[in-house]
């Protein structure tokens, strides 16, 4: 019997995948790794910079200051870790619609995506990991003992993050959610570079219906199916 696994979760945006990942980490006692924050640090550093919009990427100038963006993950408070860049602490900000509607482009640069998937396998080599994506089982860690896909209806997801970034003071419309939606998970699975695909090894989780402590039981009981065989 294993102490400690890999464990890779994908699925669509805002369809729950960090909350579970994060309550999936804490309850286990592993390293947490959000792979999205890596990217959406990028996209940061590119408009701060004026090298995309939702209308441009210059893909040059960000490939060619790859080794200016320093990302790395600090703990703030117990069972939290946050994403700074550069030093900076930018968790709040990197979650704001400017940077969703732009992280997506940024996640298509191949040179990018070389970059960070070679981080996030330094973060989680040694097992005892959660790390969550869009490619964590397909090309982050293909061998992980378990895979998970979450889905969850578009509507769902859609008023989910809505609530969030009202949670926030962010003043966005229920429609411009659900555009910006749609426009990434497009984005995400037709990609040429480590798109998003469902691996014919990965267990769906549909959370539709579930509550976050559900959906956590549902994996606890796969974690212990894993460790068991």
């Amino acid at each position: 019997m294993k102490d400690k696994i890999t464990i890779a979760i994908d699925g669509w945006s805002s369809c729950g995948k960090s909350t579970l990942a994060k309550a999936l980490a804490k309850e286990l006692e592993y390293i947490y790794v959000d792979s999205g924050a890596m990217y959406r640090g990028v996209a940061l550093f590119a408009l701060r910079n004026g090298w995309v919009s939702s209308s441009h990427t210059e893909r040059n100038k960000i490939v060619n200051n790859l080794d200016k963006i320093h990302i790395a993950f600090e703990s703030t408070k117990p069972g939290k870790a946050d994403l700074f860049l550069n030093g900076e602490n930018v968790e709040n900000e990197i979650r704001k619609i400017e940077v969703s509607n732009v992280v997506s482009a940024i996640a298509t640069i191949r040179e990018v995506r070389k970059h960070l998937v070679d981080l996030q396998r330094n973060l989680g080599n040694s097992g005892g990991v959660v790390m969550d994506g869009r490619d964590i089982g397909s090309v982050v860690f293909p061998n992980a003992e378990l895979k998970l896909f979450v889905t969850a209806d578009e509507d769902i997801r859609a008023q989910r993050r809505y609530d969030e970034l009202q949670s926030k003071g962010e003043k966005v419309t229920l429609e411009e959610v659900k555009q910006n939606l749609k426009q990434r998970d497009k984005i995400d699975s037709t990609r040429k570079e480590s798109p998003l695909i469902q691996t014919d090894d990965a267990i769906v989780v549909d959370n539709s219906e579930l509550s976050p402590e559900e959906q956590l039981e549902v994996a606890c009981n796969l974690v212990k199916d894993r460790l068991k065989s």
